[in-house]
């Protein structure tokens, strides 16, 4: 194996078992990336306006302009692919990378797999220089798939600019690579593995409890091999479960280990599968794993308690930091930035009561700030932008009293007669 300068950062050479034996032979592993994929690729990507550095309104570009880059990455391809693609390898690898090939309408964005990119870091114009030096900065990206079919693909060298990194948990020892949320959980994935093949063999050996046959000391040698083979034979295979065992030749068969009871799978991998979904930042609850079936954690509140906490503590994160890296292939206004909406995720959309309330306190709010003289326009920016005080600055009728008149007014509004009569005189206030 070659050796690898400091300056040079690769994943570590787990990329492709983490997929073979995680992602592809682990039920376990292939459900919490799941669980994380399916409302990771529900987002839609807009602008955000920014006043004085807070988020303001969502909007589009009409479909015309740079968000259509995200709209359709590749020829077929949507962004929910493209959200796909990022999560699979964010949580495969630690990393996801991405260029663009083509110019105009051909542009297109090219995923690089991860494996297959080396970050190069130094200090410009110094050979000698390590990535860890205080000056050091990300000076490019080597893509370098390896040969496959007739052509050899040269490696080639990509600009910081050039391309998208993607790391949501950052590698502890490294500068500027990510680490996978498989990495902890290696051994509980290895054990989990391990238990389904025990399963697998106790059925493979008839669905029974292990035996020692013990044979009279008179017996010879071959006879005894006879006895085996027709053992193995007859009582070995899913297919001769619970058949009578027959015994000759002074033969005494004593059972040892247990059955499935007594070994307790459910109670023994389950422990495991909730470990690995809490590494998987999703819960047992969302991942749909046993222990996050049963009792109180089927209650409406736990569900709601653990959809909450995944949409806060872990999907939201990574929009906003899958975001913030593609905002290198749009081209947001000034005053703007690239985001996320969420509003059409049914998923992450509050319990009907609870939005119910919600959309009542937010009415309240808004009716006494109308009552307290702002302008309706600026009490619904207020409530909109999570009770931004900003957003009434300068937005103040200068009315204050209930009924919103200038002050030092001293009569009422002219009030209409019944049944169309001529016009009463003004009601004189005291």
């Amino acid at each position: 194996m070659t050796a690898r300068l400091d300056n040079e950062e690769q994943i570590e050479q787990h990329f492709e078992s983490y997929v073979e034996y995680g992602y592809k032979r682990s039920g376990i592993i292939f459900a919490c990336i799941l669980a994380r994929l399916l409302p990771f690729s529900e987002a839609r990507f807009l602008y955000q306006r920014l006043r004085s550095g807070r988020p303001g309104d969502l909007f589009g570009d009409g479909g015309s302009g740079s968000l259509a880059l995200l709209e359709h990455p590749w020829p077929n391809g949507t962004t929910g692919e493209l959200l796909a693609r990022m999560e699979q390898d964010a949580s495969l690898a630690g990393n996801f990378y991405a260029t663009t090939a083509g110019t105009g309408p051909n542009r297109r964005i090219r995923r690089m797999r991860p494996d297959w990119v080396t970050i190069v870091s130094g200090i410009r114009g110094d050979d000698e220089s390590s990535s860890y030096e205080l000056d050091a900065e990300v000076l490019g990206y080597i893509y370098a798939p390896p040969a496959m079919g007739r052509r050899a693909v040269a490696p080639t060298l990509l600009l910081p600019k050039q391309v998208v990194h993607y790391s949501p948990i950052p590698d502890p020892i490294a500068q500027w690579r990510g680490m996978s949320w498989l990495t902890p959980v290696v051994r509980e994935i290895q054990a989990d593995l391990a238990t389904i093949k025990h399963k697998l063999k106790f059925f493979e050996n008839g669905a029974t409890p292990g035996f020692v046959v013990k044979y009279d000391s008179s017996i010879s040698f071959d006879a005894f091999q006879k006895f085996v083979t027709f053992f193995t034979e007859q009582q070995s295979g899913v297919d001769n479960a619970y058949r009578v065992l027959h015994l000759g030749g002074g033969a005494d068969p004593t059972t040892v280990g247990a059955d499935m009871r007594q070994l307790d799978f459910k109670a023994t991998q389950g422990a495991g599968e909730t470990r690995i979904a809490a590494a998987a930042g999703v819960g047992a609850i969302i991942a749909r794993f046993s222990e996050g079936m049963q009792g109180s954690a089927l209650n409406q509140g736990n569900y709601g308690a653990a959809r909450r906490q995944f949409g806060d503590m872990t999907i939201r994160p990574l929009w906003r930091m899958a975001a913030a890296s593609l905002e290198k292939f749009s081209s947001p206004p000034a005053d703007a930035r690239l985001w996320f909406d969420t509003r059409d995720i049914k998923f992450l959309q509050e319990d009907e009561k609870d939005a119910a309330e919600i959309r009542s306190k937010d009415a309240a709010v808004i009716s006494s700030l109308i009552n307290a003289g702002f302008k309706p326009d600026a009490a619904v920016d207020f409530v909109r932008n999570g009770g931004d005080y900003n957003r009434l600055t300068g937005q103040h009728t200068g009315l204050y009293s209930v009924q919103l008149q200038p002050p030092g007014t001293t009569t009422t509004p002219e009030l209409p007669a019944p049944n169309g009569s001529a016009d009463r005189p003004p009601i004189p206030t005291r």
